[in-house]
């Protein structure tokens, strides 16, 4: 019985330095939402419609292989709560570890927009996103996107009921691990991979 946690949040929020904690304290294995991105896009010209059917079939072969295998996992994510493509593809993801016996956590990360940007130009953003090198450019995106979508929950708004929502502002990654770890009394597993 393979888990899932969702690691959510906007841009630059801090998704993947917090999933990489988690990673490291609890043994799940990790996907960042860049990894299928930055492959697709290699292949494909970025935002057209081969580079996006490439990058949601890298996912879907993961979250199935994780599945079969009982390899529980973290994955990241942009959810726009605007988009109802976006929460269907969460209840989606959720219906299909849930009914294979596993459970599903949604945790959400918000930040003041001045942090993200800071955030944005970090050497481990940098070096792991090369999409992101083009600051300019993901500087404007980052922006856009804020101005076009609700990156982040309304109170009382919830994708399940193992939804956690974290200010990670002024927090390290590790402390917001902690947070996550304790909320939904996660523990290392041992399994083999």
């Amino acid at each position: 019985m393979a888990n899932l946690i969702v690691v959510s949040g906007p841009q630059a929020v801090g998704k993947m330095t917090v999933a990489e904690s988690l990673r490291d304290k609890i043994g799940y294995s990790l996907m960042v939402n860049h990894d299928s991105i930055e492959v697709s896009d290699k292949i494909f010209e970025r935002g057209s419609d081969a580079q996006k059917d490439l990058n949601r079939m890298i996912r879907e072969a993961a979250f199935s292989t994780a599945i079969k295998y009982d390899v529980d996992m973290i994955f990241t994510f942009v959810t726009a709560y605007d988009m109802p493509q976006d929460i269907e593809y969460l209840n989606n993801l959720r219906n299909m570890f849930e009914n294979t016996g596993g459970s599903f956590y949604f945790v959400e990360l918000s930040a003041d927009l001045q942090t993200r940007l800071e955030r944005n130009v970090t050497p481990h953003r940098l070096e792991s996103k090369l999409s992101k090198n083009d600051i300019e450019r993901s500087t404007k995106d980052l922006i856009n996107t804020v101005e076009k979508y609700r990156l982040n929950s309304l109170e009382g708004e919830m994708i399940c009921p193992n939804h956690i929502k974290i200010d990670n502002t002024n927090l390290s990654p590790d402390e917001v691990t902690d947070i996550i770890v304790n909320k939904f009394n996660l523990s290392v597993k041992n399994k083999v991979k």
